[in-house]
Order: structure tokens, then sequence, then C-alpha cells
């Protein structure tokens, strides 16, 4: 197994070698960016299997990162480091299209657990796409080459998280999901929030519904979950 790439940005050092110094306990190479400028460079000439991003840095903050990463096309997972606890501040970085949240003080130990999570669960995707072309079920296809999603050959511009759902929905169609099922088969974590599942089936209805608030293909079962009728 090749070594795990992980890009770290924080703008506080003692942050940094913090959990620097765990990764590399676990044999991972770790990449320092004191900033978010700093990052973008170092994202344009580098692939990394992680980006580790602070929310609130001066000039270049987490969230212009995400956006720009988003942009740019570029799927690497995300996890976010972030002072606040709000509740909507971790809406706003899930829904901006980071992968995970984690409010500091943080303990090291579930900080790498989720690391782990998030770098298998991306290559276990990355080796499904090597096995076939894709998966068009009515006016969607999924791109397992390219990474993407169109509805009718129009790209529907995912986030890698709202991807990865919804390529698992494409795979399961007309099947009911409970939000437990969803953490549990698409994102491998066993703690549920509610609030993350119904941001992004409320996002992936935005991108793929004529009309949202009458969705014809990710329909609600109501007191039982989602499900994809295509």
């Amino acid at each position: 197994m090749n070594t795990e790439k992980i890009l770290l940005v924080d703008d506080e050092r003692a942050i940094r070698l913090a959990v620097r110094t765990a990764l590399t306990r676990e044999g991972m190479q770790v990449t320092e960016a004191a900033d978010g400028s700093e990052a973008l460079e170092l994202l344009k000439k580098q692939q990394f299997h992680l980006v580790i991003l602070d929310v609130m840095m001066e000039h270049v903050g987490g969230y212009d990162v995400l956006q720009a990463m988003c942009a740019a096309g570029d799927h690497t997972p995300v996890m976010m480091l972030s002072g606040k606890s709000d509740e909507m501040d971790q809406v706003l970085g899930l829904g901006f299209g980071a992968d995970s949240y984690l409010t500091k003080p943080f303990h090291t130990a579930i900080l790498i657990q989720t690391a782990k999570a998030l770098i298998r669960r991306s290559q276990i995707y990355s080796q499904g796409a090597s096995g076939d072309a894709g998966i068009r079920k009515g006016p969607f296809t999924v791109d397992t080459l390219k990474m993407e999603c169109l509805k009718n050959g129009e790209p529907l511009n995912f986030t890698a998280r709202e991807m990865t759902l919804f390529r698992f929905l494409m795979e399961h169609p007309g099947q009911v999901f409970t939000k437990e099922q969803l953490y549990t088969q698409v994102w491998n974590e066993a703690v549920v929030d509610d609030n993350t599942i119904t941001v992004y089936v409320k996002r992936i209805r935005n991108k793929i519904e004529d009309d949202p608030k009458q969705p014809r293909y990710l329909k609600t079962v109501r007191g039982i979950g989602y499900m994809l009728n295509v």
C-alpha cells in the first residue's frame, strides 16, 4: 500500500505540529501549509489523499479553498477543523463540499480514525471506477472514469460527497434507505447526524430536479428515509 499523502492547512503552528506528529506516527506523509493561498499552490502541483483544512485563516480561509477545489474539479477528501462548534457552521462547511468536520479542541485519535475512514472510502470508489465505465439509470449517468455525474449529458457539478451519495443511490434504484443506513454504507460512520443527511439530500435535489420542492427522482419515504426513483 502506498503511503497516504496528507495536506495539512492551519495557521496555528501548534496545531500543525500536533496533527503532523499524530499522522506521521501512522505512517502518513504530511505536507504543511500555513494559509489558504499556500495550500492552493500546493494543490496545483501535487496530488493528496486527504486535505485537513482549518476554517478560520487570514486572507484565504478554509471555505475559499473548498470553493476553489470544487471549481477546479478536485475531489480530494477534505476534513475541516474549526474552533466554532455552532451547528450552522458545520452545515455550511459540509455544504461547501467538506467530507468531515471536527471542532477544536479535538482528540488526535478521533482525527486519525476519521482521516483513515475518508481515505479508505475514497480509495474504494477509485478502485471501483477502474472496473466499469459508468452507471446509467433514466436521464442520469455516473461516469466512474471521469468521476462526474450527468443528467441528459450535462454535468451536475456535484461535490465529492454529493457524488458519493448519489452514486450509491444510483447503484440501488428503487431501494429505500434510512439515514442510519446511508451513514453506515456510504460514509462508514456510525454516529448519525440528521442535519448532514438532510443538507446533502437538499443539495442533490437542487441539482437534479426540475422542481426540488416536488421531487420526481430523489424521494422521501415518510417515516423511513430516501430512495432514488429512476
